[in-house]
């Protein structure tokens, strides 16, 4: 493909792509409303819904066979939304606060799916084995969520753990908003969310096809390619709604929004997709990356976790990891 066609290819597809997941989300929150979800539920839904971008991206570059390009773009949307959206968020902000309950919660959780994910792409883990694994996880972490009522009665800890844990979790439950007047188009929207997802399926083939064949033009490698490019512009949806959230002072939904973000990437990006092709990495360069993601988690957990929690000082520490992750990508 010719630069001068894959140039606005790119620009096209993306602009496509992005605008496509917002209305998705926004259209699921209309329907989700209608049918009387709940907060948590939508929350996790339009999470979904904003990381359809690096999902496509991610599996359609698996697709063709650009394993470097599909690893990238997980990878580095991953290592990106940490430093976007909690570094940045506590730039600007002036800080990121949450209890630490809830930094147990959403880090335990996201922890644990990385280094399950890790094992599958260093070929540690069979990807049953990942599967297996990462269930329990996620099945015992969205009943927490589902049923808050009923939380405080039911996990098995001791109570003086038990109370505080529950109390997080009615935390998540939001109360319900008031009915938007637009809410009666809940068919309406119902109908075009199959829009949005085609449209984000067919910008992120082209945003693929287009980066790969300016990658080669310029000789960027495949996991540049990923890493640098596709995975953090595909993360924008995520970044706006978490500095959003920042600037609001809800540091509990934006920690939240970020560790449920990854973990849906590493998901339906990783351990889904292993069922069916080989996902595992094997260049020095992409085992580091995974080291880089490793190490950013840690520091995010580490700095959210002090008494005063994060503070622009430690906001900035992640977004300069941020920037030498990107440095020894264009060094490698």
């Amino acid at each position: 493909m010719p630069v001068a066609l894959a140039a606005p290819l790119f620009i096209a597809s993306l602009t496509v792509t992005l605008t496509a997941a917002r209305l998705f989300a926004r259209r699921l929150d209309i329907v989700g409303m209608r049918f009387g979800l709940s907060e948590t539920i939508i929350g996790l839904l339009t999470a979904a819904a904003a990381d359809g971008p690096e999902l496509s991206a991610a599996v359609i570059a698996l697709a063709k066979g650009e394993h470097a390009v599909s690893a990238g773009v997980v990878l580095g949307s991953n290592i990106f939304n940490i430093a976007a959206m909690i570094g940045l968020s506590a730039l600007l902000a002036g800080g990121v606060h949450l209890a630490r309950t809830a930094l147990a919660l959403e880090g335990a959780v996201g922890a644990l799916v990385t280094l399950i994910a890790a094992g599958v792409l260093l070929d540690a883990l069979t990807p049953l084995w990942g599967f297996i694994l990462v269930v329990p996880v996620l099945v015992g972490y969205l009943l927490l969520l589902i049923d808050v009522a009923a939380a405080e009665a039911r996990l098995p800890l001791p109570r003086a753990l038990r109370q505080p844990l529950a109390a997080v979790l009615a935390t998540r439950a939001h109360p319900r908003r008031a009915r938007p007047a637009h809410e009666r188009g809940h068919r309406r929207a119902l109908a075009l969310i199959t829009t949005d997802v085609t449209l984000i399926v067919l910008g992120s083939i082209g945003l693929v096809n287009s980066a790969v064949a300016l990658g080669e033009h310029w000789g960027i490698s495949g996991t540049v390619v990923g890493v640098l490019l596709l995975g953090p512009l595909t993360s924008i949806p995520n970044a706006q709604t978490a500095i959003r959230l920042g600037l609001a002072a809800r540091g509990a939904a934006l920690v939240s929004e970020t560790f449920n973000s990854n973990t849906i990437n590493l998901l339906g990006g990783v351990l889904v997709p292993a069922a069916f092709a080989d996902v595992a990495v094997h260049s020095s360069t992409e085992k580091l990356d995974l080291a880089w993601l490793a190490a950013i988690t840690l520091a995010s957990l580490f700095c959210l976790g002090r008494a005063r929690g994060m503070g622009r000082g430690a906001g900035a520490l992640l977004v300069l990891l941020y920037g030498g992750f990107a440095a020894f990508q264009v060094s490698a």
